[in-house]
């Protein structure tokens, strides 16, 4: 298949979304924070935890992600990696705020046109860890300023994730956040 088709294909069935069963409860709406101050929030950031995804199933760990704020008020993003060889990969996207009143909504754009949900969930009162989702909750990242996270902290966040309908169980520690 030609890596249009592909694109394609993954553009629809992302779209699409999952098919709901009678039996599972309606979810509420995905809560962001009430604001966040990009100044703030831009830097280097450590993942902790996430959601399995495909395009991160070849990090094998020091999961980062840099964000700078232009002077258009849109973000770059340079997320990177370590490889199982020991190598770095990283990505290069643009992230919008979509929401100009809590600049807790963002589109991130890593290949046009194709683009998904970054909101805010969950943000320390001073910048000191961040969690990620988007509206379907097939995507969850937590972030820190630091390697680690205090679990104690990691479990207060374990607790607000769940209350916004995401599966706790489901998250994978980032092998730099578990030394």
């Amino acid at each position: 298949m030609s890596m249009h088709r592909w694109m394609a294909l993954a553009a629809i069935i992302g779209l699409s979304g999952p098919a709901c069963s009678a039996a599972e409860p309606e979810k509420q709406p995905l809560q962001t924070v009430n604001t966040v101050d990009l100044a703030r929030y831009a830097g280097t950031w450590y993942e902790i935890a996430r959601y399995p995804n495909r395009f991160q199933r070849d990090c094998a760990g020091d999961v980062t992600a840099l964000y700078e704020v232009r002077p258009d008020g849109s973000v770059r993003v340079t997320n990177s990696c370590a490889e199982p060889d020991g190598s770095t990969k990283s990505a290069k996207a643009s992230a919008k705020v979509v929401d100009r009143e809590t600049n807790a909504k963002l589109k991130v754009t890593f290949f046009w046109p194709f683009s998904g949900d970054y909101w805010i969930i969950n943000l320390g009162p001073n910048y000191e860890y961040a969690v990620v989702g988007e509206p379907g909750r097939d995507y969850l990242w937590i972030l820190s300023r630091t390697p680690q996270m205090d679990e104690a902290t990691y479990d207060v966040l374990l607790e607000r994730i769940a209350r916004q309908g995401y599966d706790p169980g489901r998250l994978v520690r980032t092998p730099q956040s578990a030394r």
